[in-house]
C-alpha cells in the first residue's frame, strides 16, 4: 500500500490579469509545506503535477522546503478547468473584476451555476473538454499512480481536479463535488491510500503546516 498526497497550489493571483502565478503568500505557503514534510521525515518516491505555472511554482516551493530535487511527471489531465470560460458560458456579458466582497460572492455564484450546467452537459464552455473528459484526465492520473508507483507519492494540482478525484473514488454527486471544490484551501493536503486495485480517502483539505497561530493569516481559498 502507498499514500498519495494531493496538494492544491498555493495562493494564486485572483482578480489579476494573470491568475496563473503564485502570490508572494502562495510561495511562502508552498515552501512552508515542504518544511513540514521535511520535519515529519517524509520522503517521496515519485511526484506528478499538472502543467500550469501555479502547479510548477508550488512544487518548486515544496521542493525548496524539503531540500529535495526531483523531476515531476507532467500530467495535463491535472490542469484546472477554465473558470472564466465556465462563467462566460452562462453569462456572456463582461464582468467587473471581483475586487469587493459582493463582486467576489457574485463571481462564485456564477461559477457554481456554470459548473453545475457544464457537469450536466447543458453548456460547453469554449476551449474546454466535456466534463466526462475532464474526469477521465483526473482518473487517468490516479490509474497511473496505482499501476506504476509505490510508497509516498506527491501530486500537485488545483481544486477542481482534486475535488473531482475525491468525488470519483467516493461516488459523490456533481453537486457534492462542487461543494468540495469551492471549500478547498490553498496548499491544502488530501491523502489517499492506494493499492494496485483502488484508492481510498484518508484526509481531505487539511493544513497541518499552517496549524500554528503564527500562520493563521496564511490560510486562503483562492
Amino acid at each position: 500500500m502507498g499514500t498519495l498526497y494531493l496538494v492544491r497550489h498555493g495562493q494564486a493571483s485572483f482578480g489579476a490579469d494573470d491568475y496563473d502565478r503564485l502570490s508572494e503568500l502562495g510561495h511562502r505557503q508552498s515552501e512552508r509545506l515542504g518544511e513540514y514534510f521535511k520535519g515529519k521525515g517524509l520522503e517521496f518516491q515519485a511526484v506528478i503535477t499538472g502543467t500550469l505555472r501555479r502547479h510548477q511554482e508550488t512544487f518548486a516551493g515544496i521542493a525548496r522546503g524539503l531540500d529535495w530535487q526531483a523531476q515531476p511527471v507532467l500530467w495535463p489531465g491535472l490542469n484546472e478547468y477554465d473558470s472564466e470560460a465556465v462563467i462566460h458560458a452562462i453569462h456572456p456579458m463582461p464582468l467587473p473584476k471581483p475586487d469587493t466582497p459582493e463582486l467576489y460572492r457574485h463571481h462564485f455564484r456564477l461559477l457554481r451555476d456554470g459548473l453545475t450546467q457544464w457537469m450536466a452537459g447543458v453548456v460547453s464552455p469554449r476551449g474546454m473538454p466535456s466534463y466526462n473528459d475532464f474526469v477521465h484526465g483526473v482518473s487517468s492520473a490516479l490509474d497511473h499512480v496505482r499501476q506504476n508507483c509505490e510508497g509516498n507519492v506527491l501530486l500537485v494540482s488545483s481544486g477542481g481536479p482534486i475535488s473531482t478525484a475525491v468525488g470519483h473514488i467516493l461516488g459523490t454527486t456533481p453537486e457534492a463535488t462542487i461543494e468540495l471544490n469551492l471549500r478547498i484551501r490553498n496548499s491544502s493536503v488530501t491523502e489517499f491510500h492506494f493499492t494496485p486495485k483502488r484508492h481510498s480517502l484518508v484526509t481531505y483539505n487539511t493544513l497541518p503546516h499552517l496549524d500554528h497561530p503564527d500562520h493563521a493569516s496564511w490560510i486562503t481559498h483562492a
